[in-house]
Formats: structure tokens, C-alpha cells, sequence
């Protein structure tokens, strides 16, 4: 890297900006990161940052065929210019020494170099060996929040269509499946109907289950903007533990964990009690339900949230009842715009679709829905989990636009655009039921995608057996992971700008990824190999795709006939990205969705109406309080939870090459409430047992650090990646019934010094 100044300047600069973005005090709009313009680089090249769903646009300087600086577009409405200090550091994600530069067999117990003729021979050998022998549903495919759409797009029609079985799921299942299953039966459509510009208008924040300070923190710049731009801004954060994100907090509300739910209730129980709804709007555009279809009054519904009062509940919450009143008179201020954003912490629950219906309630009761400044909003976690999974039809009950694999006309409408006579009608393994297929032996071959199931399942010590068990393909730019190294094949990815393609961000934004610079060594696409395993699976017909652009241009036909209609190849080319629905080249990205005057597909006179629903009308949940499945007792007396953290992202595959990063936070650790650890002796940075049912981990404490738990509760980051210290092996595996995403975030767990 050629510079300009002094390398402890650019350290230094970004370690300030750093501080800034979680101090709320980022750098301003029109900076571009100070020293990192002047990076003698050749050429900027257009893209999206390859870490959260935040989506960031990112300029990266190219010098040779080297991605020498990166730094934020200022002509990207999501960031303006500004990034986080992962963002800052990614072209250090790029030359590092354990990038795949061969595809590599596992012969004997150990990996040898191989050609890709001879690595994707092998693969379809045994995939077309185990369809024959035992069925197309004995094979599947395992992608991610972080392919490019037109990666899944492409499996996920030869899963379909050409072996005919929809033994095809991702990592959004563990991030944000109750999210989609929240807007889905509120709503009848998935994804926000709001975008990021709501903040600049909103007056009040509900935040819930997420610690943007860390998780998001370009977003908690604006959301701290915000809030210094308008001293009548008010922030509510709902959180078992005090986090960064609370600093900025007007009322912190450390509920216990899992009795969210009362809490949410017992907030709108006060909105009602204390006629704070709006009976219009309530009138016109909802009706209520019970379960899964049992339709309720109004008035049953008020009867319904009698156990709920804030007097009722605040005990077995953990938050005095006139705090509750407090925070649902803000929410619902009829002169105050109110925004809601959450994110893993009412995901990954057994109850996690039933706690997004909650939230929706509020907004339904109270009329803040559809307007600028009023949003019931989840933030994604991965950067494409939106357009590369929940829009592509990557998971086994999914299919492209928002259609359903369990509708019989949704899979005709697929069939008879993709030329076949049918598509499977069901659904395929869920991603805790594929990994327990494979464990079991009745999944002969996965083909897992850019992303690192080993290491990042609950419960490991039953789960990573049956990788081994299984033929496992892991396509990957680096190697080992904890799940390449269980692998039969590992083919070597293109990483991020080295390849072209698409992004879809949490705002319903489509982005487009330039290529800045050739892959290494032999490191191909994804596309590339997809395309290449159909050819030799006899499906050139079912895929004839060469370029990214053709995929594309087929995708937006699945689109005909939906509301979601997403921008063309060239306008994403030129453009910085489009909120959909767009549905011609000649339209405007949508702002609001289900509004009139903001969405195309809400006719004038209409108003507001949530077309995904046959009545137009959302649903109000009467959801009762369910704590979760695995509760503290005497012998395991201490909630755990996890998380991320600034510094580090999901596995750490690619933050741990980042020298600044890693050296930063090079091990998780444990914290501890302080009255909890004195309690059990435990000083700050003694080694701790963390035991649960299935397993025990071995971490540092920390008493007073970044975060603090409330009593009773624990928390780990899982980025680690040794082993002792892998949080998942103690984690539970048990799923909502519903959205069938694990619940990471509470299991039963007992704390000791290590011997």
C-alpha cells in the first residue's frame, strides 16, 4: 500500500473514527475518512461493504490488481460517506494467508490440491450416487446472508427444478427467520415497510433486542445525529444487559430475559387502558387473532390483555410498573413520530415470531405505521440476507419473490417460467433439521456456501459429527475454518469485489457489486461453479446463464406479478442502490411501502392497505407470555446470552485477518454482573467454567467492561474460534415452531473458577 502519510497516522485516524462511531460522535457526512484519499490508488470502484445488512456503500482504490484502501460513498444515502472500523479495514480481508487458492480433496485424512475438473467431478459423482440410490431429498444446499443473489438464485432453481427437492436453507435461518415470519402474519409480506430515512424523522426510538452501538454502529451514528439535531428526541432501549447502545438511552429498561413478551403486552394494555390508540386507524385497517387463525373482537382482545396490566406483570419482568406506563405513553405520543428497530435478541427465541408480532401491535394500535418517522423496523444482520436469501427463495420453504413453496399456484407460476412440469411441493429440511439429517445419515451430500456452519450451529458437539459423516462440499475463500476443515471438497471462493454481483440490504435496498480485481490463484466465483455443477449435472438447459446480468434479467421475470419488483442491472450499474418496490426503469425506488403516494401498488383513494393480506388489513396478535425453553434452576441458576461486538464479525473468518482487529479483541470472554462475580469470587480476568447441559467453556471474565448484564445473566461474544472457546457448544438448539430459528440467545448455564 502506497501512501501518503505515515502509517501510525492512518492507524491513528482510524482508531478515532472508531471511537467517534461508538461514542455517537462519527465523522461528519462529507468525510471520507480523512488520510484514505490519499491512497495513490489508480481507480475507485463502486460497491457494498461485505460485513452487516446495514449496507453500506464503499468505494475501494485499486492499484494494479490490488484493493489497496476502501472508504465510504458519499453518494450512498445509507452512509454518506462515513464507515465503521471493519468497513475502514477490508481490503486487509483480501491477501491474507489462509485465502483457498486450490480447490482441495480430503484423501486419508488430509487435504491435497486438486484441478477443478477434478473437484467438481467428484462432486457430482457422489450427488448424482445419492439422488439414485436414495432420492433427491438425500442431497441439499446450505448458503448464506453473504452469496450474491444471483448466487442462490441460480441453486436454488437446480435444487427445484432440476433435482427436484427444496433441501436448500441458509444462515438467515439462525439470524432472522422470526423476522420474516413477523412481517409475513402481521403483514402477508415480508420486510420492512419503512427504510433507514425514518430515522431523520422519527421522534421517539423503541429499541429492542439490539445493540446498534456495536452490531450497526453507521446506523447508531445516524441515530445519534438524530437525536443531537432535536433535544425533544426520545430513546427507549429494552435490553437484559446495559450495552454501548444505552449511553444514548432516555430510559433503559433491562427486562428478564425472555418476558419481553409481558412487557410488550403490558405496554399496549396501558396504550388501551389509557385511550392512547388510534380507533381509526384501528377500525380501517386491522382486524385481531388468536393463534394461528382464531379471530377475535376487539373487546376480546382487551379482555385477552387483562393479565397484563403493568402492575400484573412488572415483578416477572424485572421493570417497575410505572417505568412500563412511562415508555408505552412515549411510544404512543399522538403528536410524536415513533420508530421500532430490533434485531437477534427477538430473533433467535422459541418465541421470537410471536415477540416481532408484538412490536407490530404497538405500531397497529397506536397508527404510527406507514407515515415518514413511523416503522416497525428489523435490522438484518448479514449484509444480503434480504436480497440474496428471503427475496431469492433461499430457504426450504421460500420461493423467488416472496412466493411459498406450500402454495400450489405459487410453484405453478415458477414451473411454467423455468420450463418444467413441476416443482416439489415439500418443504425441505429447515437448517437444524438438514445438519440433524446429515447427523443421522440421512443426508448423503451438503454443499455448504460461504459460510461456517462448524463453528456457528448450537450445540456443536452434536452437530459437527454429521458434517464429518456426510460428503460436505464447503466452497470458501479461506481455509481452515471450523467447517472447511470437516470437509470433503473445498472449492476456493472469490471474495467480495473480486467477483461482480448483486446485494440486498435491510431497507429493502438493491445494491450492485463491481468487480475491482481478479480472484487469486484459481479462485473462482461462485457463479462460476454453480453454472459448472449444473453443466455436469446434465442441467445446461434449466441454467444458460454466462454472466451475473442474465441471472438477473431471469430473476426479474420470477418478479412479474408481485410487489416485489426490484431495479434493472443497468440502473443498479449507475445508481447507488433502490428501495423496492421499482417496477419499470422509469420509477422512483419506494419510500413507504402499503401507502398511498409512496407505494405503486397502493391505488389512489386507498390510503393504506396491506395488500399482502386477502382483507387488506394487518393483524393485530393477541400472543400470550411463553418464557423460554430452558430456564436457570438451582443447578444452572445464570441466564446466558451472545452477541457480537464491534471489533468482530459472526465467525470471525475474515476479522481475524484483520491484524488491527484481532489485536484489538483477540479472545471473547465472559461478563459478569459485579454482585454475581463477588459472589462467586470471581475477579476480573480470572478463567471461568461456563457449563450447561451439553457442554463447557472456558473463558476470561469480565467484571465492568463494554457491556453489563443485569444479575443472573451472562454474556459471550461467538467469534472466537479456538475451540475451548466456542460459545455454541453450550448453546441449546431449540427452535420456534414457527420460524424454526434457533434460540441462541437464552440457555441455562452454571459459572465456577477454573481449576
Amino acid at each position: 500500500m502506497s501512501l501518503k502519510f505515515s502509517r501510525r497516522d492512518f492507524l491513528k485516524s482510524i482508531a478515532v473514527a472508531a471511537a467517534m462511531l461508538t461514542a455517537g460522535c462519527s465523522p461528519k457526512r462529507d468525510t471520507q475518512q480523512g488520510p484514505v484519499d490519499q491512497v495513490e490508488a489508480e481507480k475507485w470502484v463502486k460497491g457494498v461493504c461485505r460485513y452487516c445488512g446495514t449496507g453500506c456503500g464503499v468505494l475501494a482504490g485499486v492499484k494494479g490488481n490490488k484493493i489497496v484502501a476502501v472508504k465510504g460513498d458519499p453518494d450512498c444515502p445509507v452512509n454518506r460517506g462515513r464507515l465503521c472500523v471493519k468497513g475502514i479495514l477490508l481490503a486487509k480481508i483480501i491477501d491474507t494467508p489462509d485465502r483457498v487458492l486450490k480447490p482441495l480433496i480430503k484423501k486419508d485424512g488430509q487435504f491435497v490440491e486438486a484441478t477443478w475438473d477434478e473437484a467438481l467431478d467428484l462432486i457430482v459423482a457422489k450427488f448424482k450416487e445419492a439422488i439414485e440410490q436414495y432420492g433427491p431429498d438425500s442431497v441439499g444446499f446450505y448458503g448464506s446472508g453473504q452469496t450474491l443473489a444471483e448466487e442462490t438464485y441460480t441453486m436454488q432453481k437446480i435444487m427445484r427444478a432440476g433435482i427436484g427437492t427444496n433441501n436448500i436453507d441458509g444462515n438467515p435461518r439462525t439470524c432472522m427467520a422470526s423476522a420474516v415470519a413477523g412481517y409475513i402474519t402481521t403483514f402477508g409480506e415480508d420486510e420492512p415497510m419503512g427504510t433507514y430515512a425514518d430515522i431523520e424523522a422519527a421522534d421517539t426510538f423503541f429499541l429492542i433486542g439490539s445493540n446498534m452501538a456495536e452490531a450497526h454502529p453507521v446506523l447508531f451514528s445516524r441515530l445519534v445525529d438524530r437525536k443531537n439535531s432535536n433535544p425533544n428526541v426520545k430513546i427507549i432501549v429494552a435490553d437484559p444487559r446495559k450495552t454501548r447502545t444505552c449511553d444514548i438511552a432516555d430510559y433503559h429498561l433491562p427486562f428478564v430475559p425472555s418476558r419481553d413478551l409481558a412487557l410488550m403486552n403490558a405496554m399496549a394494555y396501558t396504550i388501551i387502558e389509557e385511550g392512547r390508540t388510534d380507533e381509526k386507524f384501528i377500525a380501517e385497517h386491522t382486524e385481531f387473532v388468536k393463534g394461528a387463525d382464531e379471530k377475535l373482537t376487539y373487546d376480546q382482545f382487551k379482555a385477552f390483555l387483562q393479565d397484563y396490566a403493568p402492575e400484573k406483570v412488572a415483578d416477572s419482568c424485572g421493570i417497575p410498573a410505572a417505568t412500563i406506563r412511562e415508555v408505552a405513553r412515549l411510544f404512543s405520543q399522538g403528536d410524536r413520530n415513533t420508530m421500532s428497530m430490533w434485531c437477534m435478541g427477538l430473533n433467535q427465541r422459541t418465541r421470537g415470531v410471536w415477540v416481532n408480532n408484538l412490536v407490530h401491535n404497538l405500531h397497529l394500535l397506536t397508527g404510527k405505521i406507514c407515515r415518514p418517522g413511523n416503522t416497525p423496523f428489523s435490522l438484518t444482520g448479514q449484509p444480503s440476507a434480504c436480497g440474496s436469501v428471503r427475496e431469492t427463495g433461499g430457504l426450504s420453504h421460500l420461493l423467488p419473490a416472496h412466493r411459498m413453496v406450500a402454495n400450489e399456484k405459487h410453484r405453478q407460476e415458477l414451473a411454467q417460467l423455468w420450463g418444467v412440469e413441476s416443482l416439489p411441493a415439500k418443504p425441505g429440511y429447515h437448517t437444524l433439521e438438514m445438519f440433524k439429517a446429515a447427523v443421522t445419515g440421512d443426508l448423503k451430500c451438503l454443499w455448504v456456501m460461504t459460510t461456517n456452519p462448524g463453528q456457528s450451529l448450537p450445540n456443536l458437539n452434536y452437530y459437527r459429527p454429521g458434517m464429518e459423516k456426510t460428503f460436505l462440499v464447503v466452497s470458501e475463500a479461506y481455509h481452515p475454518t471450523r467447517t472447511s476443515e470437516l470437509a470433503d471438497v473445498v472449492l476456493p471462493s472469490a471474495l467480495w469485489m473480486e467477483k461482480e454481483g448483486v446485494y440486498g440490504n435491510g431497507e429493502r435496498r438493491t445494491q450492485h457489486i463491481a468487480q475491482a480485481i481478479k480472484p487469486p490463484g484459481e479462485a473462482k466465483p461462485d457463479l462460476w461453479a454453480i453454472i459448472e455443477f449444473a453443466k455436469r449435472m446434465g442441467y445446461e438447459k434449466l441454467v444458460p446463464f454466462n454472466t451475473p446480468e442474465e441471472v438477473w434479467a431471469e430473476y426479474q421475470e420470477c418478479q412479474k406479478g408481485t410487489a416485489m419488483m426490484l431495479a434493472s442491472y443497468k440502473r443498479l450499474r449507475e445508481g447507488h442502490g433502490f428501495t423496492w418496490p421499482v417496477p419499470d426503469d422509469n420509477s422512483p425506488e419506494t419510500y413507504i411501502r402499503y401507502a398511498e403516494g409512496y407505494d405503486p401498488y397502493v391505488k389512489p383513494g386507498e390510503g393504506i392497505k396491506f395488500y399482502g393480506k386477502p382483507s387488506g388489513r394487518a393483524i393485530i396478535y393477541a400472543r400470550p407470555q411463553q418464557d423460554a425453553q430452558e430456564m436457570p434452576d438451582t443447578e444452572y441458576p445464570f441466564f446466558l446470552t451472545t452477541g457480537r461486538i464491534l471489533e468482530h464479525w459472526h465467525t470471525g473468518t475474515m476479522t481475524f485477518n484483520v491484524k488491527e482487529l484481532k489485536n484489538a479483541v483477540p479472545e471473547m470472554y465472559v461478563e459478569i454482573h459485579p454482585d454475581d462475580a463477588a459472589r462467586l469470587g470471581i475477579a476480573d480476568g480470572d478463567l471461568v467454567d461456563v457449563t450447561s447441559r451439553r457442554a463447557t467453556c472456558k473463558l476470561k471474565a469480565k467484571i465492568n467492561g463494554r457491556g453489563q448484564p443485569r444479575q443472573g445473566l451472562v454474556y459471550v461474544p461467538f467469534h472466537d474460534q479456538v475451540l475451548e472457546r466456542m460459545i455454541n457448544f453450550v448453546l441449546l438448539d431449540a427452535f420456534d415452531p414457527g420460524s424454526k430459528q434457533p434460540e441462541y440467545k437464552i440457555c441455562a448455564v452454571k459459572l465456577a473458577k477454573s481449576a
